[in-house]
């Protein structure tokens, strides 16, 4: 479950591929960021994640279905941070 989840669980997926399932299609978005942010929460450090995806289209801010051959599929609130050559850049926080 995804409350279990901590920024070990994802920090060996650095550099690979989800796929990332919208209204506008399914993508593959690239895991480019894991790290702990300050303070603490009730059950575990928190963390961000940062996704790189396609540059169009830019999906809003919502919950998505994120799929990983190792993690399998998580629902995960996505917000667009960034947008440059490479792409769409998007991040999720976990508290």
């Amino acid at each position: 479950m995804i409350e279990d989840l901590t920024v070990e669980s994802f920090a060996g997926c650095v550099g690979e591929a989800f796929r990332l399932t919208a209204d506008e299609g399914t993508f593959e978005v690239t895991l480019v960021e894991c790290e702990t942010l300050g303070g603490t929460a009730l059950n575990r450090v928190p963390f961000s994640l940062v996704f790189l995806g396609p540059r169009e289209p830019v999906l809003p801010q919502r919950t998505y279905p994120l799929a990983h051959d190792e993690l399998g599929e998580l629902e995960v609130f996505l917000v667009p941070i960034a947008q440059d050559d490479d792409g769409t850049r998007y991040e999720a926080v976990f508290t």
